[in-house]
Formats: C-alpha cells, sequence, structure tokens
C-alpha cells in the first residue's frame, strides 16, 4: 500500500534502470544527516521499524501499476515488462542501522541498504520520509525530557499535526521518554500509556465550576485531575480540594505565571490535606520554559507538552539524505568488485564506501569520540559499533523491538552524553561539538576517488 509514497524521479530512475539493462547491479545506499539542526547537539535515531515494515510489505498492486501508466512522465516506460517487473517487485536486499534511540552525530550513517539497484533507489523517499520526522521529534522530546528531570513529561500535541504524523510522533516522544501521550490511537497500536483530564470546554458547559468539578468527581472518581485555571486558578485550586478531598489526584494549570501559580496552588493543596495530589502544568511549553521553571523552584510534578514537541518548532525539519557510496556487479558478495562512490560537490560531498562507526567513551563511560571507518575494517580496540545487521535478504534478523528496551537504550544514551551536551540553552556556539573523525583508511579512500573522478577515469 504504501508503495506509491514516494518522489515520481524514483520510479522515473527505477524504470530507467530496468531498460538500460541494470537491475542485476547492486547498489550500497547510506542514509545521514550531514549537519546538526541550530539548538541541536545531538541527535536520536528513530524510525527504524516504521521503515523495515515498509520493506516486509513493499508491493505494486495492479490498480497501482495501472495508475503508473498513466502518469505522462513515466507512459513510455511503462511497458508490460516493466509492469510484470513491479507486480513482482519485492525487496531483496541487506540492511544495516542503528538501533532505535542511540544518540548519534552528523555525516554518521543511521541506515546502510545493499540491494538490487531498483529496489535500492525505489525506497530512497520513504525511507528518509520516515527516519527524519521520527528522529527530528524524538531528538526534540529527549531535550524536554532531559529539562524536566525528574518530573515526567506527557506528549499533548495531536491536535498540532497531521493524524499519521501524531501518531508516530506520540511513538517517538514515548520512546525517549516521555510518561504516556494523548493520543488514543498510538495508545493502542503500540502500548503507551494514554493521558489526559477534561478541557475548559467541561468547565464552562456546567452552570458552576463547582459544579463542574462536583461531575467530574462522580464519574471518575480513581482519576480526578481538576483543570483549575477556567475562571481564577486560586480559587479553583481552594474548590478542587473543597470537592475532590482524598479523590483528588492532580490539577492542571494551562495560562498564567506557572512558577507563582504552582507556588501558591501547593501551598493550598498541602493546607487543604491534598498533598499527595500532583500539580500538572501545560500550556506552549517548551525545554527552555520548563528549565527554566525547574530553575526558579516551581513544584510541578508533571509537563504537558504539545505544540513545541510534535512540531520540532525551532527544527522542524531534519536534513536527512540518502546517498549511493558503492556499486557493483551482479553479486552482493562480491566485495571486489565493488567501486566506491563519492559527491563531491561544495557543502555536500559524501564519504565513499560502506561504513561503520565506532564508538569510543571514557573512563566514566562517557561519550568521548565517534570514529567513521569502513566496515571492512577492524573494529578498533575498546570501541564500540553502532551500525547492526536489521534484514537480510529482504527479511528480518530479529523480531522487532518494543518499545521497553528503545526506552531503556535512550536512559543509557542520554545518560552517556557529556554535560555539555546535555545542557539546555538558546546558543549552543559555547559547546564544541562532539568529535566525529573519519578513519585513515577512510580518508585516504576518499582522495584516492576524488583523483580517479577528477581524472575521469570511471
Amino acid at each position: 500500500m504504501d508503495a506509491l509514497h514516494t518522489d515520481l524521479y524514483q520510479l522515473t530512475m527505477a524504470a530507467g534502470y530496468f531498460h538500460r539493462g541494470m537491475t542485476s547491479r547492486v547498489a550500497t545506499c547510506e542514509l545521514f544527516v550531514r549537519r546538526l539542526p541550530r539548538h541541536r547537539r545531538f541527535l536520536v535515531a528513530m524510525g527504524l521499524d516504521r521503515v523495515v515494515r515498509y520493506l516486509e510489505g513493499l508491493r505494486f498492486t495492479d490498480e497501482q501499476i495501472a495508475y503508473l501508466s498513466a502518469i505522462p512522465a513515466l507512459a513510455d516506460a511503462m511497458t508490460p515488462a516493466f509492469c510484470d517487473y513491479l507486480r513482482s517487485f519485492r525487496f531483496h536486499g541487506d540492511v544495516w542501522a542503528v538501533p532505535e534511540g542511540t544518540v548519534f552525530f552528523p555525516n554518521e550513517p543511521l541506515l546502510r541498504v545493499t540491494a538490487p539497484l531498483i529496489e535500492a533507489q525505489l525506497i530512497e523517499t520513504f525511507a528518509l520520509s520516515a527516519i527524519n520526522h521520527a528522529t527530528a521529534i524524538a531528538s526534540k522530546a529527549a531535550r524536554v525530557v532531559l529539562a524536566a528531570g525528574d518530573a515526567g513529561v506527557m506528549e499533548f500535541g495531536t491536535r498540532r499535526a497531521h493524524p499519521d504524523a501524531a501518531v508516530d510522533a506520540a511513538r517517538a516522544a514515548y520512546a525517549v521518554g516521555c510518561v504516556g501521550t494523548s493520543n488514543v490511537e498510538a495508545g493502542m497500536r503500540f502500548g503507551i500509556p494514554v493521558l489526559g483530564t477534561a478541557a475548559h470546554m467541561w468547565t464552562m458547559a456546567h452552570p458552576t465550576e463547582e459544579a463542574a468539578f462536583e461531575g467530574y468527581v462522580a464519574v471518575f472518581p480513581s482519576a480526578a485531575i481538576l483543570l483549575i485555571d477556567t475562571y481564577d486558578t486560586l480559587v479553583g485550586a481552594a474548590r478542587a480540594a473543597a470537592i475532590a478531598r482524598d479523590k483528588l489526584k492532580g490539577v492542571r494549570l494551562d495560562s498564567g505565571d506557572l512558577g507563582a501559580l504552582s507556588v501558591a496552588v501547593r501551598r493550598i493543596l498541602d493546607a487543604a490535606g491534598c498533598a499527595s495530589a500532583k500539580i500538572v502544568a501545560s500550556g506552549d511549553l517548551n525545554e527552555h520554559r520548563i528549565a527554566e521553571l525547574r530553575r526558579a523552584g516551581a513544584p510541578i510534578d508533571l509537563y504537558g507538552v504539545g505544540t513545541d514537541l510534535v512540531t520540532s518548532i525551532d527544527a522542524p525539519s531534519l536534513g536527512g539524505v540518502y546517498k549511493l557510496v558503492e556499486i557493483g556487479g551482479a553479486d552482493p558478495a562480491a566485495a571486489g568488485e565493488r567501486t566506491p562512490i563519492a559527491k563531491f560537490s561544495e557543502g555536500k560531498a559524501t564519504l565513499p564506501g560502506a561504513h561503520q562507526v565506532h564508538r569510543f567513551r571514557d573512563r566514566a563511560g562517557k561519550l568521548a569520540r565517534d570514529v567513521i571507518a569502513l566496515d571492512s575494517e577492524p573494529m578498533s580496540p575498546g570501541a564500540e559499533p553502532l551500525l547492526a545487521p536489521v534484514m537480510k535478504r529482504g527479511a528480518r534478523v530479529a523480531p522487532p523491538e518494543g518499545l521497553d528496551p528503545i526506552r531503556a537504550r535512550v536512559r543509557e544514551q542520554l545518560g552517556g552524553l557529556p554535560e555539555a551536551l546535555r545542557r539546555i540553552d538558546d546558543d549552543p556556539a559555547p559547546c564544541a561539538p562532539f568529535a566525529v573523525e573519519v578513519s585513515a583508511e577512510l580518508g585516504a579512500l576518499v582522495e584516492a576517488v576524488r583523483a580517479r573522478v577528477v581524472a575521469g577515469a570511471g
């Protein structure tokens, strides 16, 4: 069903390869991010599971093939032979990838695909779409979670995103440490805790605030979190405590000076015997505002973050790219026949050959440096590889990974960041970028390929 979730030029190139007799050639492509967005010191890999599910089910239906035959730009190439090729199309390639939840940095491959040329080409757009979006949201959410510290973060942004994107955003946010989501579809699909209270409309639909609170507690006696800022926040806090009493699980603040109000509301709740009631804050929050509230000592237990998180508002798009790094003959195992490929365009140069990332940590377990090396190089002593096999000949090498191990990986990865990379501020310039190096062997290959292509010898 996702076969047409692509750009037209992927299909024109696929048709061109077919008619030029290039279907048996084997290509290796890698997906990576050229540079960090502003205000980012690291990124968190996400979206791999969506890509693998796509590769497993990639098919062209007769209806889709008929539609492609009617596109003027494709019509000449939609011969019976090519239509038959599409009808029987399956992904047969090998995939290596950085596991979801892994912290990574510019130019490090997240995904490596070795497959027949047409297959490697056709999957580019979907892979970029899924990984760019999920990684952007996960990286933003990670900053929010870091800013919140011991307080919980709830993902509240469904109404600010496309319906499909909202579900993926909820998964990404929960994977990196949010405690739950308001998105019910994401809850059912991925087993994410679903959280929420009531909106101001509930209160305004009743004749008085007291009646609204009484009605909510009557319907939800074991989950009474009351929204108290519809009219007067402090009056609302006192009413909530008087009406719900020991049933009051919490109150939500959605407007005003959240720092000052949370302090005053905490006093009201404690004095009324509701010391266990939590304070939930929402309303245009992001990592910077949360960090400010925590520095000021605001007694907020949970933060609901919506728009800024699900849109990654300060960096709404991620510049991930997918590039050919190696091409060979018909036998994927014949490594000696593969030709390393690179671009040398100004500002858009790529690294030739298939790669692995060697990660080094210091004695305290903190990330120290990464080295991008050729995949044929032995692992450096003391290093850990970032890319692992995911698919072999078009089939998964292991069952899908659940969200719990991904969440555990994120906790370990964020805990391993040097303090300078964890810091939340408006300008990352004072922080030196994380050290990402190129191995000596890869550096020599870059120069050899540059000399070859400049000389026009291949």
